[in-house]
Order: structure tokens, then C-alpha cells, then sequence
């Protein structure tokens, strides 16, 4: 029976992950399976890999073919290039012990290589925050001070346009004539009285 190992497709629309399987070569993609050997999925950064690592060489080595993506995942968590060491050992080029070893310092690197992405990712991340959270401050505090100048000039205007009508005004008639003290009735009659006595004595 033929066998392949491939990746059949999960999760929603926009938002896809997959399961890394061991299937039939004539079985749909998303059909049944012999065996799940991983997962990928593709939505975070770096992307989410996960290998059973024992299993995909054991599959390896009774002949499954991976296809193009499964391949370049199964590389990506070494299972390729314990393979080819495997395939070494076979051949007599080295021991068991070497090919451990050989693995060990490449996966140590690939291991080392992975945190230093996802370090410089959460780094940038951090930096593009705070700058654009520093932008954001530079824009509030400009329009606060044009908001501020404004006001301040404004302010004066109308301080002016109340004092110039009362600057300018000039009394009126009738403002004197309320503002001139007037004669009362009490105050005139006596002069006339006392100019009558007057005439009587003479």
C-alpha cells in the first residue's frame, strides 16, 4: 500500500491549521488516516511545529513518501537529517554514538536559532509599541498647546470689543437731563409768596 505523509487541513475559514498524517496515497486529504505524527500550525509567529520525532522516522525508514510541505516541516524538526544520519550508521560511514551527537548539536542550534526569532520578535514588537505610543503622546500635546494658544488669543479680543463701545459712548440729552438735579415745587413757591409780601408792603 502506498502511504504518504502530508498535512490534513483543520480550523475555520482565514484561520487554518494542520495535523501532519500518515495516509493512503488514494484517500481524500481530509479522509482517514493510518496515524497523526504532528501538527503545524502556520497562524503564529515563528509558526507552531510539533513532530513526533520516532514515529515520522519509523515511517521514514518503511519507505512513506512525505509531500513537499510535509517534507520541509519534517526538516525544519530534524526528523530528515536523523534520518540521513540513520542511513549513515547503516553504511558503516559512523557509529550510532557519533550520529547522536551529530543530531544533538544541530537540534542545540536550531533550538538556540528559534528563541533568538522569537526574542527579536518581542523586541520589535515592544519597540513599535512604545513608539507609536510615543506618537500618539506627541500628537495629544500639540493639539492640547494649539488648543491652549486659542483660547489664550481670543481671550483679548473680547476683552477689547467689550472696551471700545463704553470708551466711545458720549452722553445723551436725556442721560444729562436725568443725571441734572431738578427744581422742586416746594423750592419755588416761597420765592413767589416772598415776592408778594413785597409788593404789599410797598
Amino acid at each position: 500500500m502506498p502511504t504518504r505523509i502530508r498535512l490534513q487541513r483543520k480550523g475555520k475559514k482565514g484561520k487554518p491549521y494542520y495535523h501532519l498524517v500518515v495516509a493512503d496515497q488514494r484517500a481524500p486529504r481530509d479522509g482517514k488516516y493510518i496515524e497523526r505524527i504532528g501538527a503545524y500550525d502556520p497562524n503564529r509567529n515563528p509558526a507552531l511545529v510539533e513532530v513526533d520525532r520516532d514515529r515520522a522516522m519509523d515511517w521514514l525508514q518503511k519507505g512513506a513518501q512525505p509531500s513537499d510541505t510535509a517534507r520541509a516541516i519534517l526538516s525544519y524538526s530534524g526528523v530528515v537529517y536523523k534520518n540521513h544520519l540513520q542511513n549513515g550508521v547503516k553504511k558503516g560511514a559512523f557509529d550510532q554514538e557519533e550520529a547522536d551527537r551529530r543530531f544533538d548539536t544541530w537540534l542545540n542550534d536550531k533550538k538556540t536559532k528559534i528563541e533568538a526569532k522569537r526574542e527579536n520578535l518581542e523586541v520589535s514588537a515592544a519597540t513599535a509599541f512604545k513608539e507609536r505610543l510615543a506618537l500618539e503622546t506627541k500628537k495629544s500635546h500639540d493639539r492640547a498647546d494649539a488648543l491652549t494658544a486659542k483660547l489664550a488669543a481670543s481671550i483679548p479680543a473680547a476683552a477689547e470689543s467689550e472696551a471700545a463701545p463704553e470708551a466711545g459712548t458720549e452722553p445723551t440729552p436725556e442721560a444729562t437731563a436725568e443725571a441734572a438735579p431738578e427744581a422742586t415745587p416746594e423750592a419755588s413757591e416761597p420765592t413767589a409768596s416772598a415776592e408778594g409780601d413785597t409788593a404789599e408792603k410797598e
